[in-house]
C-alpha cells in the first residue's frame, strides 16, 4: 500500500553544498498495517514522508501509494493518501465542519456522502463541541484533531503522520492511537513518525529506524528489541551503531 524504494532526494545549500536529507530509504506498508518510522531530528524522516505526500520530489528512486508513483501520479497518491503533517496549520477562518466540507468536496465526495462522513469525524475525533468555531480561536490540540479529520474525510486507504499527537494531550493521545488501531483492523495501511516511542512500542507492527538518510534498522518491536530494556533503548543503540560508536 505504501512503497519507498532506494528514494533519494538531495538539496543544495547556499553554500552550494550538497545535502543528502534521504539517501537510499526503502520499507513498505501493507494494508492493515501500522508502521513507526523512528529517527532523530535531521535524520530525513519528515522529507521522507513529504515526498510520500506529494509535496517534494525524489531526487531519485520511487516512492508508491496504493500502486500511484507520487511523481508520475501524484494527483492519484493524492486521492489514496491522508497525510498529517507535523504542524497544526488549518485555516483560521473555516470552522472544522467547514474545513471538513471543503476538503470533501477537493477530493469529489457526493453531498449526502459527505454530510454523513463529516458528522462521523466530528464524533469519533469528539470535535462537536468546537466544530462550528473558526478555527483561529481553537487551541493546538483542537487544531490537530481537526487536521486528522480533514485528513482522513475521503476514507483514504494510506494514511501518513507526521509528529501526530505533538499537540495533543495525554486523552487526546489516547483517542487518536484508538483510532489508528481501527483504522488498521479496517485494512488501512499507517505509517507514523513520532519521538514519543513509549506511546507506540506496543501498538506498531514494525519499525523503521532511520539515521543521516539511511535506514539503519528496521523489524518488528521484539526483533528491534532484543536483549535492549525497550523500544527506547534499542533505537539509541541503532543510532549509535550507525554513528560509529
Amino acid at each position: 500500500m505504501i512503497e519507498v524504494d532506494r528514494l533519494v532526494k538531495h538539496y543544495r545549500a547556499s553554500s552550494g553544498a550538497v545535502v543528502r536529507a534521504v539517501d537510499g530509504v526503502s520499507f513498505h506498508v501493507a494494508p492493515g498495517e501500522m508502521v513507526g518510522l523512528l529517527g532523530a531530528n535531521g535524520a530525513g524522516k519528515t522529507t521522507t514522508l513529504r515526498v510520500l505526500a506529494t509535496l517534494l520530489r525524489p531526487t531519485s528512486g520511487s516512492a508508491r501509494v496504493a500502486g500511484c508513483d507520487v511523481a508520475i501520479d501524484p494527483v492519484g497518491a493524492r486521492r489514496r493518501l491522508g497525510y498529517v503533517s507535523a504542524t497544526t496549520g488549518v485555516p483560521d477562518r473555516l470552522s472544522a465542519r467547514e474545513i471538513l466540507r471543503s476538503f470533501g468536496e477537493l477530493h469529489g465526495l457526493p453531498a449526502d456522502v459527505l454530510e454523513a462522513r463529516v458528522e462521523t469525524l466530528v464524533d469519533v475525533l469528539d470535535l462537536s463541541a468546537f466544530a462550528d468555531r473558526p478555527a483561529g480561536r481553537l487551541s493546538s490540540g483542537q487544531r490537530q484533531r481537526v487536521s486528522v479529520g480533514r485528513a482522513l474525510v475521503h476514507d483514504p486507504p494510506a494514511i501518513v503522520l507526521d509528529e501526530p499527537t505533538s499537540a495533543l494531550d495525554v486523552i487526546g493521545s489516547r483517542d487518536l492511537l484508538a483510532l489508528l488501531a481501527d483504522l488498521r483492523a479496517r485494512g488501512h495501511a499507517i505509517l507514523l513518525s513520532t519521538h514519543r516511542l513509549h506511546e507506540i512500542e506496543a501498538r506498531c507492527d514494525r519499525f523503521v529506524v532511520i539515521h543521516g538518510g539511511r535506514v539503519v534498522a528496521e523489524g518488528s518491536r521484539d526483533a528491534l528489541v532484543g536483549d535492549a530494556a525497550g523500544l527506547e533503548e534499542a533505537f539509541f543503540a541503532a543510532v549509535g551503531e550507525a554513528r560509529g560508536g
